[in-house]
């Protein structure tokens, strides 16, 4: 039960972190939300290319791996261990590859958000 409750204070922490600093984004800079979330996206890619998000995902647990940079990890983790078993081939599969569960989540949830909420344009 320790180790349960030292997980979720740990996932809390990193995943509050994160949020932090993407607040921090959104109130200091005139960055759209759009560029905000391509670069976490990138971030994770970047982090993870050169050895450091994957440490970190493995000490914060859901914390990390639930957020953007989390998905770009998964991306460039993929495209890695494609290129590896594939060869060039794997760069331009092995990224969707491994995100394809996430993709397919977004894609639904959306779409069922969109129909229980029956959005309308707003002019």
């Amino acid at each position: 039960m320790t180790d349960i409750i030292y997980n979720c204070i740990k996932a809390f922490l990193a995943g509050g972190l994160i949020c932090l600093v993407g607040q921090t984004l959104i109130d200091r800079t005139s960055l759209t939300p759009a560029r905000i979330l391509t670069t976490f996206v990138v971030a994770g890619v970047v982090l993870e290319a050169v050895g450091l998000y994957g440490p970190f995902a493995d000490w914060a647990g859901a914390g990390a791996s639930v957020p953007l940079t989390g998905f770009g990890s998964n991306l460039a983790r993929g495209v890695r261990e494609a290129v590896a078993s594939d060869g060039v081939l794997g760069a331009f599969t092995g990224g969707a590859a491994a995100a394809a569960g996430g993709i397919a989540a977004a894609v639904l949830f959306g779409w069922l958000a969109a129909v229980a909420f029956q959005p309308e344009d707003k002019s």
